[in-house]
């Protein structure tokens, strides 16, 4: 695949083919202006007026490309097909941070690939939002306050070591983890800062999609 196509210098709202929220768009479109379109995602309409920077995909789904073309919007086949179009789209946009919807929920396979190009692109922060959840990729250390109670949940995609944490009410210090082995979904929040470190980028992070911000402004920070 080629070098980036799209660089920005802050964070991008990355729209796929699943399943887009308006409200959450609108939300994600607050906190990064800058829009890139996967595939199908360039037939979502954007509100405030906005428009995609790019379309990169392999274009077999995009029911509108001469839509686009006559508006402008540059179109980026990428025609192989050894990646997805989530893939395609965090190797080819470099940006500090990918707020990314319309790839989770919707198909299964979909959502799955979703989360395994998250780890297979460690060094492309992303937050992927959905119904109700939002998922990355932990950095080597993460620290965020939430309320008492808040839903924490930590899938592992690998073999990875909880190297510290801090705040939660099931403290997974020390332990090993494995997609086929121990997993730690719905932990929870004790209330205040929550620290959170592994020996390996390969746990994901599960929070409420309301957290979206204040997640954003931690891997920002991270």
């Amino acid at each position: 695949m080629s070098a980036p196509l799209v660089r920005a210098a802050g964070p991008v709202t990355l729209v796929g083919g699943g399943p887009v929220d308006p409200d959450q768009l609108a939300a994600a479109l607050r906190i990064a202006p800058d829009a890139v379109a996967a595939d199908g995602g360039g037939d979502v309409q954007l509100p405030f007026g906005l428009r995609f920077r790019a379309v990169i995909g392999d274009m077999d789904s995009l029911v509108g490309p001469e839509r686009l073309r006559a508006a402008g919007i540059p179109l980026h086949p990428i025609l192989e097909q050894d990646s997805t179009d989530l893939e395609k789209c965090l190797h080819s946009v470099e940006a500090p941070l990918i707020v990314g919807l319309g790839f989770l929920g919707g198909r299964i396979d979909h959502h799955l690939a979703a989360m395994n190009a998250l780890v297979k692109f460690a060094e492309r922060p992303a937050v992927l939002v959905g119904g109700e959840d939002l998922c990355f990729l932990c950095p080597p250390e993460f620290a965020i306050d939430l309320a008492a109670g808040t839903r924490v949940s930590l899938f592992p995609m690998g073999p990875v070591r909880a190297v510290f944490s801090e705040g939660l009410r099931w403290p997974p210090t020390g332990l090993e983890f494995s997609p086929v082995g121990r997993i730690g979904t719905s932990n929870a929040a004790l209330g205040g800062p929550v620290r959170l470190g592994f020996d390996a980028p390969r746990m994901l992070v599960i929070l409420p999609v309301g957290l979206l911000g204040p997640v954003v402004d931690c891997l920002r920070g991270a």
